[in-house]
Parts: C-alpha cells; sequence; structure tokens
C-alpha cells in the first residue's frame, strides 16, 4: 500500500467518524436528560405562612429542670439521676458485703524433690528423670506416679512437667545441678577429687 493510498484512507475514517458523531448527537440544545416540570403541579395552601413568634416566647418561658440533658442526636437514654441515699443504696446492693473478699488461690505445687538429669531409652520413646529426694535418688518414667502424689507429664531438655494427682494442679521443676558428692545412678560413688 503506498503512501497516498494510505493518506486517503485516513481521510475517509477521519469524515466517516465526523459524520457519525453528528448524526448521533443531541438535537435539543440545554442539557440532556432534563425533563420539564409537571405543569399541573399546585403548591399547598398554606393560611399562615408567618412565624408564630408568641408560641416561641411560651416555649422560652418554661423551665427545664437542672442536671443531665439527654442529646437529641443520640437513640441512647441517659441514666436516670440517683439522689445520694439513692447512690448508697445502689452500692449496697452491687456490694452487700464490702469487706469480705475472694479467698487467696491456693499455693502452687511444692515437688520435694529435686530434677537433676534425665535419659533416654532406645526399647521406649519414653525418657527417664532422676530425681534427688533428700539422699534417695528416684528414676522415673514419663506418665509414671512418684513420691505417692506427683505424676510425671514431660521431660523436657531444662525441666520436668508434673501433675499432683489428688488436685490436679501442675508444677513445672527446673533441672538443678546435684551437690558434689551425690552417688550417679546406677554406679558407685564417682571417683575422689585428686
Amino acid at each position: 500500500m503506498s503512501r497516498r493510498t494510505q493518506i486517503g484512507v485516513l481521510i475517509a475514517l477521519v469524515v466517516l467518524l465526523v459524520v457519525v458523531y453528528i448524526s448521533n448527537r443531541p438535537q435539543m440544545p440545554g442539557l440532556q436528560g432534563v425533563m420539564a416540570s409537571d405543569s399541573s403541579f399546585q403548591p399547598l395552601n398554606v393560611d399562615e405562612p408567618e412565624l408564630r413568634l408568641d408560641l416561641l416566647a411560651k416555649l422560652q418561658k418554661l423551665d427545664y429542670p437542672a442536671g443531665a440533658h439527654r442529646d437529641i442526636f443520640s437513640n441512647v437514654a441517659l441514666p436516670p439521676q440517683l439522689t445520694p441515699a439513692e447512690k448508697a443504696a445502689e452500692d449496697r446492693r452491687k456490694h452487700p458485703y464490702p469487706g469480705v473478699d475472694r479467698p487467696p488461690p491456693p499455693p502452687p505445687v511444692e515437688v520435694p524433690a529435686q530434677f537433676f538429669g534425665y535419659a533416654s531409652m532406645r526399647s521406649s520413646p519414653h525418657r527417664l528423670a532422676f530425681f534427688l529426694n533428700g539422699d534417695e535418688v528416684l528414676v522415673v518414667q514419663e506418665g509414671s506416679v512418684f513420691l505417692s502424689r506427683f505424676r510425671l507429664d514431660k521431660i523436657g531438655n531444662d525441666s520436668v512437667d508434673v501433675e499432683e494427682v489428688s488436685s490436679g494442679r501442675h508444677a513445672t521443676v527446673p533441672m538443678v545441678a546435684p551437690p558434689a558428692g551425690t552417688p550417679a545412678p546406677g554406679g558407685d560413688q564417682p571417683p575422689p577429687n585428686q
């Protein structure tokens, strides 16, 4: 296609665009979509279009009670205003026993044994925990009851979770180093220091 043919096609398209625009343009001048007003409209017959100043003067003379006023822009009503005697009676009703408090919470669970180590068994996925109760060394498996009062729930890397069987309360016992000279579980006395 030569350059002259391209220019001719472009001029023909522009002429076609102008013809389509003019044919689709609204014929009435002014804003499109404005409707003429209804000619059958009759305004209301108001006998007294003046402001009634006498009624306004009566309203201004009225005495309104002092105190909290209601917000006319809110649907929420204000609580009723109470006299001091009514306030005292309301406080007594809400708090009938002002001197009595709740009982204190139970003391935390105290485990009399010290946790000083753990071991894993090859034959079982459960771990063993080592507790020192006075001079006695206790070897306890996860889920077992020891000292007739405590159940060993879980053995962690640096603490154990223990449940008191009678109350169901839980405690966390941290790992401590055993004192020097304590026999190792399943072995003899450690060798003396040289």
